[in-house]
């Protein structure tokens, strides 16, 4: 490690924050793209960096055996912190039936690997490969308590049959985005079943404070995304209502530290809430050239360790 990335003894170790990656860093958005990083080569690339915990990334992109997946991280000495799975809970009971087939799919491999977190990604409004609009963009009052009641049940259920903890993500392009939304549903749900996946890269480009919701509601912060958002290049997205998946392409989210929100700050009032948290690096990348992402992975994982963690 370069004297320019070693923690200065000022630096305060971070010793709650536990530093992953995710497939997502390698440009992997689904389960099987012909234009994504190959599933070994993320894994080796992974390790590479300086990363020992990783998250599963879209069911079906790295092998769904248990076995063949507990070996395959093991011996690059790798961990998996969660697995991710995409709900449309506002929608009200008719769609529990599949939404519990695919929850339980991932949450029973995300188990076997020992891991205890399952990230919720509430469903978009724009189509994820056209960008075109399917949804209208806010929830009226009824999706509103669909919204909220389904999130309870899936955090009953998930625990009760996986002994898994969720962590809602705000995401773009979704219902649960800017810091009124993110509010509004967490008030709307019980502290003692949802948390919240803070997503700093996402919650930037909604607009919103990440260490503003940390101080607020420290309580419900379950886990982290760590990510950055080029001003320059959002401040156009924002003009233009460019869709998420179009603003990726144009490199809205940004290697660190060159964007915002300063990671510092939010890795400084996480350690402060006094509990462990994983904190995964996700750069949207979708999609990139093959050799983009190691060199920008071995770079972060430097920086982080310069803030200490």
């Amino acid at each position: 490690m370069s004297a320019a990335h070693s923690p200065s003894p000022a630096t305060p170790a971070l010793d709650r924050i536990r530093v992953g990656s995710a497939p997502d860093s390698w440009g992997v958005w689904f389960a099987d793209d012909p234009v994504q990083t190959p599933w070994r080569r993320f894994l080796d690339e992974v390790a590479e960096a300086g990363y020992e915990w990783i998250e599963l990334g879209p069911y079906g992109y790295l092998p769904t055996d248990p076995g063949r997946l507990r070996e395959e991280v093991a011996r690059r000495g790798l961990n998996v912190s969660a697995g991710t799975v995409f709900t449309a809970l506002h929608r009200g009971p008719a769609v529990w039936e599949e939404t519990w087939e695919q929850v339980a799919r991932v949450a029973a491999l995300t188990r076997a690997m020992g891991a205890e977190h399952l990230v919720v990604i509430p469903s978009f409004w724009r189509d994820d490969k056209t960008a075109e609009l399917i949804e209208e963009p806010e929830l009226t009052p009824e999706q509103w308590r669909h919204l909220a009641s389904g999130t309870e049940r899936l955090a009953r259920e998930v625990r009760e049959a996986f002994g898994l903890g969720i962590a809602v993500h705000p995401h773009a392009d979704t219902h649960i985005d800017t810091e009124a939304h993110v509010a509004r549903f967490l008030d709307a749900t019980d502290p003692g079943l949802v948390n919240l996946c803070l997503d700093t890269g996402h919650y930037a480009y909604c607009g919103g404070d990440s260490v503003k919701l940390i101080e607020t509601y420290g309580e419900r912060i379950g886990y982290l995304h760590l990510k950055q958002v080029d001003p320059d290049v959002l401040a156009g997205v924002v003009r233009d209502g460019t869709p998420f998946g179009p603003a990726v392409r144009q490199g809205v989210m940004c290697e660190p530290p060159r964007g915002v929100p300063e990671l510092e700050p939010v890795l400084a009032a996480a350690q402060g809430l006094g509990v462990d948290l994983f904190a995964i690096v996700e750069q949207d990348m979708y999609p990139c050239p093959p050799e983009q992402p190691l060199p920008i992975a071995r770079r972060t994982r430097a920086f982080l360790r310069s803030c200490g963690a």
